[in-house]
């Protein structure tokens, strides 16, 4: 399981050269970040570049700061990195205002500005800090893998940035509010069972009980979802066909019939984690 989270939480590093692009204005500043990687397999090319895409903007200019290597940064200060879960305003979606006396505010501005959009474009996650930062993930409920393109993050990203500034001018809430807009990428965390049943043609890596003792040990596998029985409360998995359930003696070679037969089938409330998987 710690395993399992661990290659969730390094995902956004496996993407390789970095593209900056910064606004020439000194009263605010907005960073686009592109990140582009060779040989990405269909599932990659868009989960790692849409995981790891963001924009972000400043309301008032922040000088940029320099690192102890001498590296120049664009004075964002990262968010503690904690294990995610449902609910979380980040990986785990929902809704998270961190008892912000102004993120109500804040949170009905980024519905305001959503409802310019098309009804495929929701919003995933939302989360204030009372450092005065922003965080919004957009979901397109059209696309395969829930990503919104660029052009849409960035639109959504200057509506959202304008409304903010005119509140904060109005002094409803701080004028000199940071913001990220992304999209909810590979890292999202899916909700059993509302949310895998959209996903049911991906692979998923699955992290599990088999039993709802305290002590009893997690596994995790990557499986794809055969069905989900409802009235019983309960997921079939089969095997997925990917490099890890394969035998690595047996290169090139299919799942034998024995693994394309296996199935488990699991409780809705035995399931600990389930991620988009990345071969």
């Amino acid at each position: 399981m710690a395993m399992a989270r661990g290659i969730v939480r390094r995902m956004r590093n496996t993407v390789g050269a970095v593209l900056l692009l910064r606004s020439s204005t000194t009263t605010t500043h907005s960073h686009s970040f592109h990140f582009y990687k060779d040989s990405l397999s269909p599932l990659e090319s868009h989960l790692c570049s849409f995981s790891s895409t963001f924009l972000r903007s400043f309301s008032h200019h922040f000088p940029d700061e320099t690192t102890d290597e001498g590296a120049s940064t664009d004075g964002w200060e990262e968010e503690d990195e904690v294990e995610p879960k449902i609910g979380d305003g980040g990986d785990g979606g929902g809704v998270a205002l961190q008892n912000v006396p102004w993120g109500q505010r804040a949170l009905s501005i980024a519905e305001e500005v959503l409802m310019q959009f098309s009804e495929d474009i929701k919003l995933f996650a939302f989360k204030t800090t009372p450092r005065g930062y922003v965080y919004v993930r957009l979901d397109k409920l059209t696309h395969e893998y829930g990503c919104p393109s660029m052009e849409e993050l960035e639109c959504y990203n200057q509506k959202y940035k304008t409304r903010l500034d005119e509140v904060g001018a109005l002094g409803e809430i701080p004028d000199d509010l940071a913001l990220e807009v992304s999209s909810p990428g590979a890292e999202r965390l899916l909700k059993v069972p509302d949310d895998i049943s959209r996903f049911k043609d991906l692979p998923m890596r699955v992290c599990y009980t088999e039993n709802i003792e305290s002590n009893c040990p997690e596994k995790d596998g990557v499986f794809l979802l055969d069905s989900i029985e409802n009235d019983s409360e309960m997921c079939v998995w089969k095997l997925a066909d990917v490099k890890e359930n394969r035998d690595p003696l047996k290169k090139g070679r299919p799942l034998s019939r024995k693994q394309k037969d296996w199935r488990l089938q699991l409780p809705f409330n035995l399931h600990r984690m389930v991620t988009l998987y990345l071969e």
